[in-house]
């Protein structure tokens, strides 16, 4: 349980600050550019429709990434609920030393939550960005991916800075 002392220590905590903004910046144009989407382009409508290389389609995703595990968003949900508790205890806890990389913490931490609230309330996600030999997908899905490489790229690149600090 989040004690008094902790909490207050979390909020003085700049790094953190910086972190759960950039999460929730992630979170807000994610649920932005889906409210649009839902609320102009019907389900299964693709925009414009004489574009050859992308699109905006209006998808519900009821799967994980590239449309797998469909009929499985209760799992899905489940699972992307513990993966939330593990990334804020690892952004509560510890931290990089890369900003790079705990910049990519922050894009991944904001992605997975951006995916969980269309699971949680919605039951699936909702993709839109739809490149013709690709599957489709959104904002959250962008961020998850970069924040993924940014953390393996600086792990690669900047052996001398992936260090973890703990007790942060």
């Amino acid at each position: 349980m989040l004690r008094k002392k902790n909490f207050k220590n979390l909020i003085n905590q700049k790094s953190f600050k910086l972190k759960f903004l950039i999460s929730l910046t992630i979170v807000f144009i994610d649920q932005f550019t889906k409210i649009l989407v839902r609320n102009f382009i019907n389900e299964g409508d693709t925009w414009p429709a004489n574009f050859n290389l992308l699109f905006i389609s209006h998808i519900e995703n009821t799967g994980a990434a590239f449309g797998i595990f469909q009929e499985f968003s209760n799992v899905l949900t489940i699972i992307t609920f513990f993966t939330l508790i593990g990334l804020f205890y690892f952004m509560f806890k510890m931290s990089f030393i890369s900003h790079w990389q705990n910049l990519g913490l922050a894009l991944i931490l904001g992605g997975a939550i951006g995916n969980f609230l269309d699971r949680l309330i919605r039951g699936s996600v909702t993709d839109f960005i739809d490149p013709i030999y690709y599957p489709a997908f959104n904002v959250a899905d962008s961020s998850i991916v970069i924040g993924t490489g940014l953390i393996l790229l600086f792990a690669i690149v900047d052996r001398s800075n992936t260090t973890i600090i703990k007790g942060h």
